[in-house]
């Protein structure tokens, strides 16, 4: 039965257990359902030609002989099967193959394989989601059949386009714009007619990647205004309009979009995705809630009307969680194997790695995705809840739309033949919240001019060649209209220096907060220094 016709047929509490109802179970029952389903994707998995290549003489019959016994992996281990969509390898005949980004212009793409199981799970839970998010307490919902859409997210082969596309096959939401069917339309056309639609009926559901939807937010002023209008405005919307314009003209400002629209529900996802929330939820009326979602990793997590932290969905995945201080341990032994522990042995106000093993036939076991969860509670015989807290340390990751890591900017500075002696490069937040990458370079004494035009050139210099390197990059100025790129001049020899008198090796990427602060209290430019010979070329 398609869910509209559950809608008409079966009582909001049938619905919302259906949905909604593994929220109300114990730790107990939810490690049952994720070992039956796990022992299953064991047995399926083992038995495929993907299975069978990486497990080589491996063959374990249980969940714990296969976590002893099998190691984690990457994306690495399936590459050579995945990149040339070898179907006949998988565990379960893939119905569609979700692309998404994995190393800037080093390794650009990255495929996922999903089952038809796969496929229904993501759908479930992303009812479940949308359930949630118009929900204002346990077993409270106000979704309709007919619910209208605002949409920014990215059309198939990734993984945002699976939305419209799985939800129609048991609702008829109208997708403000269905970025699939519109997928000629440059981003900023998507928007500017998302919004015209919206005026045009309303807008009941709002889903976006947060900084997509922050820069949405943002345009709402241009979007929904002049030229050419293909689409009437409501009356009702229109009075809305009007009365916000002219309180406008008395206080200041811009109009927001909560001024005119009537929010049931507001989905957010992605990096960063926090240090969005308060300024999307004052814009629109409505606290968005966070998901957690992925290419490899499917829909795997939800925020509640509660905004105490996300649930995983028993039935996507088996997770299995690395605790900060097995990281630590392995960056510091090379060689060593990292432990885990699962779901009922997490720790409040802990921080993990999530490894996945995707079920339903899924490509991918004991998987480090690269993303660190903060445990916000873990309740004696309840569910613990999460919040995304970042990427992993080796790798920065710009509002989700960039990956850059430690080769890729050794390959940005070869690329661009600059003087640059070392360098170090670390995530960081301005004053507005907004994520950008700050690097740190030491110039050798002899390529040296003044400090302030030595910047400007490298800054200059290196984002020509970092969008030239990493698309995603060069989309995150053209359609977030950010600057992702700050550069700090380093003295000539601090970091080794530093490392000397400390007895620390620095990370590249990310150093840690104490180290940075404490580098940058010791530093004193040089006051003459000889121009940088470079030119910026025209790619």
């Amino acid at each position: 039965m398609k869910f509209k016709q559950k809608l008409k047929t079966l009582s909001r509490e049938e619905i919302w257990q259906e949905y909604c109802g593994f929220l109300e179970i114990g730790i107990e029952e939810y490690m049952f359902i994720q070992n039956r389903l796990m022992q299953e994707q064991i047995d399926l998995w083992s038995k495929s030609g993907l299975g069978r290549k990486i497990l080589k003489d491996s063959h374990p019959k249980s969940i714990e002989e296969f976590r002893a016994e099998f190691p984690m992996t990457r994306y690495e281990d399936y590459a050579d099967i995945l990149l040339s969509r070898r179907a006949d390898m998988l565990p379960c005949e893939p119905v569609i193959w979700i692309e998404t980004t994995w190393e800037g212009g080093l390794r650009p793409v990255k495929v996922a394989p999903y089952s038809r199981s796969m496929l229904d799970t993501y759908k479930n839970n992303v009812i479940a989601i949308t359930m949630l998010a118009s929900g204002r307490s346990r077993g409270h919902f106000s979704m309709t059949d007919t619910d209208r859409v605002l949409y920014g997210g990215a059309p198939l082969p990734y993984a945002t386009g699976l939305l419209p596309s799985l939800l129609s096959e048991d609702l008829s939401f109208k997708w403000l714009p269905d970025s699939n069917t519109e997928a000629h339309l440059s981003f900023s056309q998507r928007i500017k007619k998302g919004f015209q639609m919206a005026l045009s009926g309303g807008v009941d559901y709002f889903f976006a990647i947060s900084s997509v939807a922050n820069y949405i937010t943002e345009n709402f002023s241009g979007a929904s205004s002049g030229g050419k209008r293909k689409y009437p405005i409501s009356p009702a919307i229109a009075m809305r309009y009007l009365k916000a314009k002219l309180a406008r003209r008395k206080t200041g400002g811009n109009i927001t979009p909560g001024e005119v629209f009537r929010l049931k529900g507001f989905v957010a996802t992605g990096t960063d995705a926090g240090r969005y929330k308060e300024r999307l939820a004052k814009a629109w009326g409505v606290v968005p809630i966070e998901i957690a979602a992925g290419t490899e990793s499917t829909c795997i997590a939800s925020e509640t009307w509660e905004q105490s932290g996300m649930v995983f969905f028993p039935d996507a995945c088996f997770y299995e969680f690395i605790p900060k201080s097995e990281l630590q341990r392995e960056q510091e032994n090379e060689g060593y194997i990292p432990r885990t522990c699962l779901m009922d042995s997490v720790c409040s106000g802990e921080s993990y790695e999530l490894v996945i093993s995707v079920l339903h036939g899924g490509a991918f076991m004991r998987y480090r995705i690269g993303d660190i969860y903060n445990c916000v509670s873990a309740p004696v015989g309840g569910l613990p809840r999460f919040r995304f807290e970042d990427r992993v340390p080796e790798v920065i990751d710009i509002a989700g739309f960039t990956r850059i890591t430690e080769q890729s900017i050794r390959e940005v500075i070869r690329l661009s033949k600059l003087t640059i002696g070392d360098w170090l490069a670390n995530k960081e937040f301005d004053s507005d919240n907004n994520p950008y990458f700050h690097l740190y370079v030491e110039i050798p004494p002899e390529a040296h001019h003044t400090e302030a035009v030595t910047r400007a050139l490298l800054t200059e210099h290196l984002a020509v060649y970092f969008k030239y390197f990493d698309s995603d990059y060069n989309d995150l100025k053209r359609l977030l209209n950010m600057e992702p790129l700050k550069i700090t001049i380093l003295k000539f020899g601090t970091i080794q220096a530093y490392e000397e008198r400390t007895g620390r090796k620095l990370r590249k990427i990310n150093p840690s907060m104490l180290d940075l602060s404490e580098l940058n209290s010791g530093y004193r430019p040089k006051p003459a220094m000889m121009p940088v010979k470079a030119e910026v070329p025209v790619l």
